[in-house]
């Protein structure tokens, strides 16, 4: 070993403690962070009881909006909300709105643990869509394991079983527009920055819902409405604020598999609040659309590393 690389490998060395422990949090508040989003879709269910979903999504825009605030100090700095691609980023922000309403409206009918196991297709429609939108076209494996999924969706959910088949279409739809949320996700940043994105993305639902309100707005009947609705907000704004510190101590490569818990807690939250324990083939479709999603997050990490 010669005598420069010394102090490299000790620095290296020392560093290593600290990245794990960094990682370690980092994991943490992406477990803490999907608890805060499934109380949100918890919260969004109960409401679909007694109010639209025009209101229910405008609520958990708002609290997205005073994230996206903070975080960013946009008013001491009024220049991020100047984009370089308006159209791409109005885009991108009706698609992420298109899947907020998708989920929300099928919530009103489906399990939490249903709805939670279709949004997870979407990175198999990114896998399958690439390759028109970005020319990154899946090879045998890939198509393999979107199929797959698409099977553990058909398994879950059970069409024809019972009378949610059209819901069901309805949040798949939402997991199709995440997809593409993803996609012009990756377009527009080669324009803006993130800060200026991550306005866009809830200025654009904030405005195009708030004029809609004077025609569906509806109080909610009782105190516990109120107090559901405000809670809606503040598990959307610790959420969010959970989700960015992670990402800060960690890759998302790293913490994507974690996504997957959410699962989890969806199924526990399904069970304690509404009294739905999810039948066996739920889990079983389940278990292969995770499978399938974790399979495309090693495969690319893996085509990555060789190129």
């Amino acid at each position: 070993m010669s005598a420069s690389s010394g102090p490299t490998t000790l620095s290296l060395a020392s560093a290593a403690p600290r990245l794990r422990r960094e990682r370690i949090l980092a994991i943490g508040l992406m477990a803490m962070a999907l608890v805060c989003f499934t109380a949100l879709d918890s919260s969004a269910k109960y409401l679909s009881r007694e109010l639209p979903a025009v209101e229910i999504v405008w609520a958990r825009y708002i609290g997205a909006a005073l994230v996206a605030a903070t975080a960013t100090r946009v008013f001491r700095r009024p220049r991020l909300l100047r984009s370089r691609r308006p159209l791409l980023q109005g885009l991108r922000s009706l698609l992420l709105f298109g899947s907020t309403v998708g989920n929300f409206v099928a919530l009103r009918k489906l399990q939490l643990a249903e709805t939670s196991t279709i949004a997870f297709l979407a990175p198999m429609f990114v896998a399958l869509l690439a390759g028109p939108l970005l020319g990154e076209w899946p090879g045998r494996a890939r198509l393999a394991a979107i199929a797959a999924g698409f099977l553990g969706v058909l398994i879950a959910t059970r069409p024809g079983a019972h009378a949610f088949q059209a819901i069901v279409l309805v949040a798949v739809a939402g997991a199709l527009c995440n997809a593409g949320y993803f996609l012009a996700t990756r377009g527009v940043a080669k324009y803006d920055s993130g800060q200026t994105t991550l306005l866009w993305t809830q200025v654009v639902g904030v405005l195009a819902l708030t004029p809609l309100l004077p025609w569906f707005w509806t109080a909610p009947i009782d105190a516990r409405g109120w107090i559901v609705m405000l809670g809606m907000g503040a598990f959307g704004v610790v959420g969010h604020a959970l989700l960015i510190k992670a990402h800060r101590l960690a890759p998302a490569s790293v913490l994507a598999p974690f996504g997957y818990t959410q699962l989890l807690w969806m199924i526990a939250s399904g069970w304690f609040i509404f009294g739905d324990w999810p039948p066996a083939t739920t889990f079983v479709g389940a278990a292969l659309v995770v499978a399938c999603g974790l399979f495309l997050l090693l495969y690319e990490r893996r085509t990555s590393a060789k190129a």
